[in-house]
């Protein structure tokens, strides 16, 4: 029996026989999908918020467009034409902002001054009602052009 006490060194060996190492790990690529997924999922809580305020604005916009024409439709005719009381329109649900208008006319002072409240109330729960209040006066007519008149 022989006993050999030769210095024998294995990982040298191995390491200078192995090429280069390419592509990639599969936990290199698992680290990298769950940094995605960070990234991914913050950003999509961002769009949430964004979109939700974009959709706020879009109403407000629409809701100021149907007070403004609402004000411009009883502003637009005579003052004897607008009767006291509180009407309410149908809901309008053909157009981009479905809707309910409530309109209160009071006269505090008669044949002179009117009280206008417009209330609209969007179909969609989402969205708060708006109200418009303006007051109508009585013009005065005058004799400018009246030559016979004193």
């Amino acid at each position: 029996m022989k006993i050999s006490l030769r210095k024998f060194d294995r990982g040298a060996n191995a390491t200078a026989a192995k090429e280069p190492r390419k592509g990639f790990v599969v936990v290199e690529i698992i680290v990298a999908m769950v940094l995605l997924a960070v990234a991914v999922s913050s950003l999509a809580a961002l769009m949430y918020s964004v979109s939700q305020s974009g959709m706020k604005a879009t109403s407000d916009a629409y809701r100021n467009g149907v007070l403004m024409q609402e004000a411009n439709r009883l502003e637009g005719i005579p003052f004897d034409s607008v009767y006291t009381g509180t009407f309410t329109t149908p809901p309008v649900t053909g157009s981009a902002f479905p809707h309910t208008t409530v309109v209160s006319v009071s006269e505090p002072l008669v044949q002179i001054q009117k009280n206008i409240t417009v209330i609209i109330t969007p179909v969609n729960t989402k969205f708060k009602p708006d109200t418009m209040s303006f007051i109508r006066t009585k013009a005065k007519t005058s004799k400018v052009l009246c030559t016979t008149c004193q």
